[in-house]
């Protein structure tokens, strides 16, 4: 199984810019979904941005779609979450995943996940 290690939350005011990275030992496969989530204190948990694939299609929340960017180059590299335009809606937890798409983001079906990293941002 992979472990992964996020890092790079904070505290930040709104209108700023934080990036997230999410490191693994342990293999992913090219085939492989990529992913970053969060979680709101009382929320369940929810997708942030994926990559279907090594080189595939790479999807966003609509809450965060043109603010977010997700990058990865391949499978042995560093995922990075790239947020600009926090607002205080993003607060929460972000963890990343690795596991299958399936047609949909669902975390149920992410077997790996990090130990997270807090983002807060204030107004």
């Amino acid at each position: 199984q992979v472990q992964l290690v996020e890092s790079g939350g904070g505290l930040v005011q709104a209108g700023d810019s934080l990036r997230l990275s999410c490191t693994a030992s342990g293999r992913i496969s090219d085939t492989d979904s990529t992913g970053w989530f969060r979680q709101a204190p009382g929320k369940e948990r929810e997708f942030v941005a994926g990559i279907r694939w090594t080189g595939g299609p790479i999807d966003y929340s609509d809450s965060v779609k043109g603010r977010f960017t997700i990058s990865r180059d391949n499978a042995k590299d560093p995922m990075f979450l790239q947020m600009d335009s926090l607002k205080p809606d993003d607060t929460a937890v972000y963890y990343c995943a690795v596991g299958g798409f399936f047609g949909g983001w669902n975390p149920r079906m992410f077997a790996s996940w990090g130990q997270g990293t807090q983002v807060t941002v204030s107004s």
